[in-house]
């Protein structure tokens, strides 16, 4: 079985991620979103929260499933047998940032290849940040969320 992890905080769950993983989900047979926890980080969403957020988006979706985990993103990919990292690239800027983060892994593991998969361009500008500052100035990204996402954004700003 082929198996690729796409590993982020997912503060909140957009569209874009959830179009990557089902894309990715076309390409292997079985991928794991793997929701990261990084105590040294401040997230809007707790992890328990993002966890549930990802549940709900995928539940329907056969061959995704959700994880927690800490460390690097290789350790994980080696720990469950993947012989994928999924990552979705919406730009340059993102290929930029990537590609130094894909050679390391491959250095690190060279049995797991970086695989990464264009974005849809109606999604291509949505990112976790830009739901966070459209939704904390009293704007409505709900288009660019998963319902599950929205509502946890909303609670999260109002508290």
């Amino acid at each position: 079985m082929r198996t690729a992890v796409i590993a982020g905080t997912f503060d909140p769950l957009t569209l874009g991620h959830v179009d990557i993983v089902r894309r990715g989900r076309a390409l292997f047979d079985r991928v794991v979103v793997a929701v990261g926890h990084n105590p040294a980080k401040k997230r809007l969403l707790d992890l328990d929260t993002r966890l549930a957020v990802a549940r709900a988006a995928f539940a329907a979706d056969g061959g995704v499933e959700i994880a927690a985990y800490e460390g690097l993103t290789v350790d994980l990919a080696q720990r469950i047998g993947a012989t994928a990292i999924l990552r979705g690239l919406r730009d340059g800027t993102d290929l930029g940032f990537e590609m130094p983060i894909a050679l390391a892994n491959r250095a690190m593991a060279p049995g797991i290849e970086t695989v990464f998969v264009a974005t849809d361009p109606s999604l291509a500008f949505v990112s976790s940040s830009l739901m966070k500052e459209i939704a904390g100035a009293g704007g409505d990204p709900s288009r660019w969320l998963t319902p599950e996402a929205w509502s946890a954004l909303r609670a999260a700003l109002a508290r």
